[in-house]
């Protein structure tokens, strides 16, 4: 018999802010979405779909194709993930599909590091050589941002852009509350529903390492109340990491931009990526890229009338 669809806490971090995620109710909620997603076909099963009546696999299926018991893969999905060894998660993990970043969620989730403190409160620095470096970048916009997608340093060309971060409140600089709350970057951003599925999938994969930072619960109760598109996202429980790909932006000033960015973890400080962003050689974007690098500190005070910083 197919088991009942369950209910679980999806959105619980963000419910009471301040409040330490439940990683036993993420656990539970992360594996029965995974499992919901994979058809019997999918994984070369037969498919009896008339007699379904919960998507995706059965938990007996799923059991079978880790090679593990129904009762165990049962309280591991229950969220009681205590003593589950690194071979049967990476069984498990194989039988769902998961990706790179999906399988080191399901890690964090389900066998978490053990902090001998609490997180501090104490803000993520930016080294001052780093700040240096990237004030030499004349025609790449580029910025550092840490934890909860909080933006930590930028330069000229990434204010020209994305528009005067300098402009907000330093809780105000975080590209989550900028994507969700400012109806400028909706208009900047032309595939604004894939930067917001990112920026939600790489919040999750920040709440299954630290589920106890009382300033990610405050972010995400913050936007689970003001936005239903983040609560519809939150909720289907993606986790994924880019480090390279395209973006096209609407700029107030210079029109279309099509944009490669690259995302580099710094060595010192893994909780820290430098993002880059550049044209094609040759290119309108390139071109238009150019024209901001020449205007200098103009362009940013133009463009500030219709900064996506702008209420």
């Amino acid at each position: 018999m197919d088991e009942q669809p369950s209910q679980g806490p999806t959105g619980q971090i963000g419910r009471e802010p301040g409040r330490p995620l439940d990683r036993r109710a993420e656990l539970s909620e992360f594996l029965r979405t995974r499992r919901a997603r994979l058809k019997p076909q999918d994984v070369g099963l037969p498919d009896f779909g008339r007699h379904r009546r919960v998507p995706g696999l059965r938990r007996e299926e799923l059991a079978q194709l880790a090679g593990v018991s129904v009762a165990y893969y049962t309280r591991l999905e229950q969220g009681n993930g205590r003593n589950v060894s690194a071979e049967v998660l990476d069984a498990i993990a194989r039988a769902l599909r998961l990706s790179g970043a999906e399988h080191a969620h399901l890690t964090h989730l389900a066998k978490p590091k053990q902090h001998k403190k609490k997180p501090s409160a104490r803000p993520q620095q930016v080294r001052t050589a780093m700040r240096q470096l990237i004030d030499t970048f004349d025609s790449v916009p580029a910025y550092v941002v840490g934890r909860r997608t909080d933006v930590l340093a930028w330069n000229r060309m990434a204010a020209a852009v994305f528009g005067d971060w300098a402009q907000l409140p330093e809780a105000e600089r975080n590209w989550a509350r900028m994507v969700f709350l400012k109806p400028g970057y909706r208009e900047l951003f032309v595939d604004w529903d894939q930067k917001a599925s990112d920026i939600v999938s790489f919040l999750r994969m920040d709440a299954g390492c630290h589920p106890d930072d009382p300033r990610l619960s405050t972010l995400v109760g913050e936007l689970s109340v003001k936005s239903e598109e983040f609560r519809r996202l939150w909720a289907t429980h993606d986790v994924k990491e880019k480090s390279h790909g395209v973006k096209r932006l609407h700029h107030p000033l210079v029109g279309e931009l099509s944009l490669s960015f690259e995302n580099f973890r710094l060595v010192d400080d893994e909780e820290l990526s430098l993002v880059t962003y550049h044209a094609e050689p040759g290119s309108p974007s390139a071109e238009a890229l150019r024209l901001l690098a020449s205007w200098g500190a103009d362009a940013t005070r133009a463009g500030s009338a219709s900064s996506p910083h702008a209420p």
